[in-house]
């Protein structure tokens, strides 16, 4: 009963660090705790089988939020999606080719896209595709194969194949989680092996991020931070973060609110 008590009483301490630190180290609990790093190191992998916390490199991050099916996500705080698409439409340059991977944020940077700008995008997401339609300028390819539901896109093998024959000039990823350790990560399996294909195809990598994901991880790696040519950062978005990812190589920059 007491050592069942103690593991509570650690678990409910590990859950407090990840919210108020964003983070912990497993060495650093152990020192505190008096236990050694095996016993933190059990007690992390038994908090992420259960969902509470992602393991990464010697400890754990907070897990990504996970908001549901992309069509469920469209309708969550679509201002501050609307500021991160004005501040990463302008990297859409005349004559590029796109891609646009799945993301309700990258839908929103594709409403923002001009109808005028002549370019040629490229997206596995349907509902993307459906808001380039009236945009005449815009060259459209939908690339395909079955459609998962939950990601909103084609990310199979057949998505995958018609990806190896692409050469973005940018890529524009979605991520469900992103930090300078564990890199930008994404829930389902498929999705994260599509996403770093398109990311290794493209000459440069953009990904438009949310505030509520920075800090977190999910449970696949898709790409290092250093891999991202630019992250788009809301306004608020926190100074350590900025600077560790600044560190990792990558360019940072932060959207503003209109006007």
């Amino acid at each position: 009963m007491a050592s069942d008590l103690l593991l509570r009483e650690r678990k409910s301490l590990i859950r407090e660090r990840l919210r108020t630190d964003g983070r912990v180290l497993a060495a650093d609990l152990a020192r505190e705790l008096n236990v050694s790093e095996d016993t933190i190191r059990r007690d992390l992998r038994e908090m992420a089988a259960a969902g509470l916390c992602e393991r990464v490199y010697g400890g754990a991050l907070p897990i990504a939020p996970d908001a549901g099916s992309l069509s469920a996500r469209v309708a969550l705080a679509p201002e501050r999606k609307a500021a991160l698409a004005r501040a990463s439409v302008g990297f859409i340059e005349r004559g590029m080719t796109v891609f646009l991977d799945a993301g309700s944020t990258n839908l929103a940077i594709a409403r923002a896209i001009a109808p005028d700008l002549s370019a040629t995008i490229v997206t596995n997401t349907p509902l993307i595709a459906a808001a380039l339609m009236e945009k005449p300028g815009l060259g459209l390819i939908l690339i395909g194969g079955p459609l998962d539901r939950a990601v909103g896109a084609a990310i199979g093998a057949r998505a995958q194949r018609d990806a190896e024959l692409l050469r973005p000039d940018l890529c524009l990823l979605g991520t469900c989680g992103a930090d300078a350790g564990a890199g930008l990560t994404a829930f389902h399996f498929e999705d994260a092996e599509f996403k770093r294909l398109i990311a290794s195809r493209s000459r440069s990598v953009l990904a438009a991020i949310t505030s509520d994901k920075l800090g977190t991880a999910a449970p696949h790696a898709v790409i290092e931070i250093g891999a991202a040519s630019t992250l788009v950062l809301e306004a608020n978005a926190p100074e350590a973060q900025i600077a560790a990812f600044t560190a990792q190589g990558a360019r940072v920059v932060l959207a503003r609110e209109h006007g």
